[in-house]
C-alpha cells in the first residue's frame, strides 16, 4: 500500500483521545511520580486503557499483511526473546564464555549482537511506517512536538540508563557472572522501574507520532506488551542470580 493520506472515519474518535493522554508528558509537572506516572499512562493507553473503538480505528489504516510491517512485527518480537534465550543458556552452561575466553568477552560480542539487532529492528519500524497510510488527525503541529517531546523523554532515559549502568550492566552482564556490587538506585532508577525499556518504547511512540503514522502507533503498542513480558520474565530471574550471590557470600563470611 502506497503511502499517502487518508481520511479517518471519525477524528473525533480517533487519535483525539491518545493524544489528550500524550499531551500530559509536556506538563510543567515533573516530579518523579508523576513523570512515571505519566510514562505508564503513555503505555498502558495503548494496552489496556485505550478506548476500543480508537483501536479499531487505527487498525483500519493498517494492511496487517504488507511485507514491512510483517517484518517489523517479527523483529520486535525476536529481539527480547533471543536475547533471553541465549543468556539463560549462557548462565546455565557458560559455553560463550568459553568460546570467547572471558566472560567480558563474550558479553561484549551478545551486547553488540543486540545492537544490531535494534538497529534492524528501527529500520524495519521505519519502513513499515512509511509503506502505509498517515493518519490526518495526527498530522498537525500540536502532535508533532508532543512526538518530538517523547523522543527526547525517551532519549534521555535510554541514555541516561546506559551511563548508570554500563555497558555489561546493560547487556546482560549478570547472566555471565559480571554483578554489580549493589541495586543500582540513581536516575533514572529513582524515578522508574526499566527505564530503559519504556525509554525505549518512548521513542517508538514519539517516531510514530512525528510521522503521524497509526501504523507506528500499532508497532509501539506491540513493542510495550513485547517488553512487559520480558520484564516478568527477566526480573525474577535476575533476582535469583543476585540471592544466589547473597547466599554464597554469606556462607563464605
Amino acid at each position: 500500500m502506497a503511502s499517502g493520506m487518508v481520511q479517518p472515519l471519525s477524528p473525533s474518535q480517533s487519535a483525539a483521545g491518545m493524544l489528550s493522554i500524550l499531551t500530559r508528558v509536556s506538563a510543567p509537572q515533573v516530579g518523579s511520580k508523576h513523570l512515571r506516572r505519566v510514562l505508564v499512562t503513555l503505555v498502558g493507553s495503548l494496552l489496556h486503557q485505550a478506548d476500543l473503538c480508537i483501536m479499531t480505528r487505527l487498525l483500519g489504516y493498517v494492511d496487517l499483511s504488507e511485507p514491512h510491517f510483517v517484518a517489523a512485527v517479527l523483529a520486535i518480537v525476536f529481539n527480547p526473546l533471543f536475547w533471553n534465550v541465549v543468556a539463560r543458556w549462557e548462565h546455565k552452561t557458560r559455553k560463550l564464555s568459553k568460546a570467547f575466553g572471558s566472560p567480558r568477552l563474550a558479553c561484549y560480542t551478545l551486547g553488540g549482537a543486540i545492537l544490531l539487532l535494534n538497529v534492524l529492528r528501527s529500520h524495519c519500524f521505519t519502513q513499515a511506517m512509511l509503506s502505509q497510510p498517515r493518519m490526518q488527525s495526527l498530522d498537525n503541529p500540536a502532535a508533532y512536538h508532543v512526538g518530538l517531546a517523547l523522543l527526547g523523554v525517551g532519549g534521555v532515559f535510554v541514555l541516561s540508563s546506559f551511563l548508570a549502568l554500563g555497558f555489561t550492566g546493560t547487556f546482560l552482564g549478570d547472566y555471565f557472572g559480571i554483578l554489580k556490587e549493589a541495586r543500582v538506585t540513581m536516575f533514572p532508577f529513582s524515578v522508574l522501574d526499566n527505564p530503559m525499556y519504556w525509554g525505549s518504547t518512548a521513542i517508538y511512540l514519539g517516531w510514530a507520532i512525528v510521522h503521524a503514522s497509526p501504523t507506528g502507533l500499532l508497532l509501539t503498542a506491540l513493542v510495550a506488551l513485547i517488553y512487559m513480558v520480558a520484564i516478568v520474565y527477566e526480573e525474577p530471574f535476575t533476582a535469583e542470580i543476585y540471592q544466589q550471590k547473597a547466599s554464597q557470600a554469606y556462607k563464605r563470611s
